[in-house]
């Protein structure tokens, strides 16, 4: 009896993150698609949770949307229950757990967690399983390693949020350029004290 291989196909994507001076800086572009077949060209993977804080995924679609509705929810319920704003590293802590607690079903999905509060500008890198991680700049996905290189060589401390988003749309062209499941132009979330503003660039 011959046996057939079955074979799993994770979506690709391409997502970064960056802390500058006066922000943070989230985009993913906007293909969704499963192995050789493209889904979708208007996916979104750039999420805001709040208005100082936002997500940019990596992974299966559905797991993204359910983790950032908790997350949501939860940092509502926060803000009216304490009478401030969420910290950034309590939703990153939040969503951590969520993580960790379906560990056993993993949600597959690598998040990028950033905002801006009474710290400042910070950036956290989670895991399927939860682990976090803080950083000043981070790339997820199957195009990661050539988005991260551009990071990599370009990032400095004290970068304004004008040149971070420059930045982070070179690594993503750059990583569309080799990785053939991400494209389709970019989604950007723009965190400042001012709150945050979407954009979507079509390639």
């Amino acid at each position: 009896m011959e046996l057939q291989r079955e074979i799993f196909y994770m979506p690709g994507a391409t997502t970064v993150g960056l802390v500058c001076s006066d922000g943070v800086v989230l985009a993913a572009e906007k293909r969704v698609s499963y192995g050789y077949y493209v889904l979708s060209k208007a996916g979104k993977k750039v999420f805001k949770i709040t208005d100082r804080i936002g997500a940019a995924c990596a992974g299966m679609v559905a797991d993204m949307q359910i983790l950032v509705r908790h997350v949501g929810a939860y940092a509502r319920l926060y803000e009216y229950e304490v009478g401030r704003p969420m910290p950034v590293r309590s939703a990153a802590k939040l969503m951590s757990n969520i993580l960790f607690n379906q560990r056993l079903f993993p949600l597959l999905t690598q998040t990028i967690v950033g905002g801006i509060d009474d710290e400042g500008p910070v950036l956290y890198v989670l895991d399927p399983l939860g682990s976090i991680v803080p950083d000043k700049y981070a790339a997820v996905g199957s195009g990661a390693e050539i988005a991260v290189g551009v990071l990599e060589a370009e990032y400095k401390d004290g970068l304004p949020i004008s040149d971070g988003r420059e930045l982070a749309l070179k690594a993503i062209r750059s990583a569309i350029s080799r990785d053939a499941i991400s494209g389709d132009g970019v989604d950007m979330l723009l965190i400042t004290p001012e709150g945050t503003k979407e954009e979507s660039i079509k390639f």
